[in-house]
């Protein structure tokens, strides 16, 4: 589960110079909330930077924090959310493919070790500055931090065998005030380190896996309180809410008891579509399928808050991750023409505009908000829009 580059140096904001890639400047000032211009068209950007990202299309790429917007990439850097400058920058500071994970109230970025020593490492996202260090050990290889709560900071690596290869992976509990080890368990044989996603709630560890896997740990001993198999690969991200996890499976999208794994409801989308990857704002669950049919969900009952075909009556692509400012659901989607950042009323459905810079990149778009602007990556144009 995982950029954005220090190398900018010589990198012009390319609204300013008209380069090949930029976005033209705005016909009209950009308006506030999310509604767009006069005609109907997206805001122009406050600002577009070329950075040197390398990201997988995970929403945990791209995260704004303390003021800076950062993802994932060679060197690692952090981008003035105002603005565009650049703040700092860490050459070999994140690992490919790896999340960026942010511990409680955003005031730590831990980080695998972009020297591939066994390091997990945390940093001040407004400075850069290394506040947190912790290693696993020499017969653990790869160690990559999957969740954070408030007290650890939980890792998946592989174990080493004599001969250097690896066939089983750990996953295991740093304490995130001093680094030490709390816990560690092996997981079963055939189980993978890369493709899971995991989150925390309470006293629970939750994750999938490319294998099928639904698993449930306690935070304080690492013990399994449950697993069991899901019936459909899950690929991307899934959510927690309260007592429930609730994941979405080719066609149905399931919520179930985090103390056992019960189902406590199930919602169905239309006969051959599928659910893409859910997120919960402000209590309430969002969710798109593939026949373009967008939802707002209760995430408590699985009850219908709202049902939109506005994506589909306009054409365009389907948005796999979400944010919010104000009455303003921004959506992400993958390549595509019709595709790029979506606003769409949150309270409604209603699709008020699109946003795409035309450059044909093939990576996926990311989002992430600072609670004022929406920041929107694509490939290796970094863009800020007004919220």
């Amino acid at each position: 589960m995982t950029a954005l580059g220090a190398g900018l140096t010589g990198c012009e904001d390319e609204l300013a110079t008209g380069g090949a890639g930029s976005t033209p400047p705005p016909r009209t000032a950009s308006p506030e909330d999310g509604k767009g211009t006069e005609d109907g068209k997206a805001p122009a950007p406050l600002w577009t930077k070329s950075t040197s990202a390398q990201t997988y299309g995970d929403n945990d790429e791209l995260v704004a924090v303390d003021g800076v917007v950062i993802a994932s990439g060679d060197p690692l850097a952090a981008l003035d959310g105002a603005t565009g400058a650049e703040r700092w920058s860490l050459p070999g500071g994140a690992v490919p493919g790896a999340p960026l994970l942010l511990g409680a109230g955003g005031s730590t970025l831990y980080l695998a070790s972009g020297k591939y020593d066994g390091n997990v490492i945390g940093y001040a996202p407004a400075s850069g500055k290394e506040t947190w260090r912790s290693h696993l050990g020499k017969e653990y290889r790869q160690p990559r931090p999957v969740a954070v709560d408030g007290t650890q900071v939980y890792v998946i690596a592989e174990i080493l065998e004599a001969d250097g290869s690896s066939r089983t992976n750990v996953i295991a509990a740093l304490n995130s005030s001093t680094g030490k080890l709390a816990w560690k368990e092996q997981r079963d044989l055939g189980t993978e380190q890369n493709g899971v996603h995991a989150a925390v709630q309470g006293r629970y560890l939750v994750y999938t896996d490319f294998k099928k896997n639904l698993t449930v740990r306690d935070t304080a001993t690492g013990k399994q309180v449950w697993t069991q198999k899901t019936t459909k690969t899950s690929y991307g991200p899934f959510v927690v809410h309260q007592d429930l996890v609730i994941v979405p499976q080719g066609q149905r999208l399931q919520a179930f008891a985090l103390s056992d794994g019960s189902e406590k409801w199930s919602v169905e989308a239309e006969q051959f579509t599928t659910f893409r990857e859910p997120t919960i704002l402000d209590d309430v669950l969002y969710i798109a399928d593939s026949g373009r049919t967008l939802r707002a969900v209760e995430p408590r009952t699985g009850k219908k808050v709202w049902q939109s075909t506005a994506l589909q009556d306009a054409g365009a692509q389907v948005p796999r991750q979400f944010v919010r400012v104000g009455s303003t659901l921004y959506g992400a989607t993958d390549l595509d023409k019709q595709g790029g950042v979506h606003a769409i009323d949150a309270k409604t459905g209603a699709l008020r505009w699109t946003f795409n810079d035309e450059s044909g990149d093939f990576h996926s778009w990311l989002v992430a908000t600072d609670g004022k602007r929406v920041f929107a990556l694509h490939g290796k144009k970094l863009h800020a829009l007004p919220g």
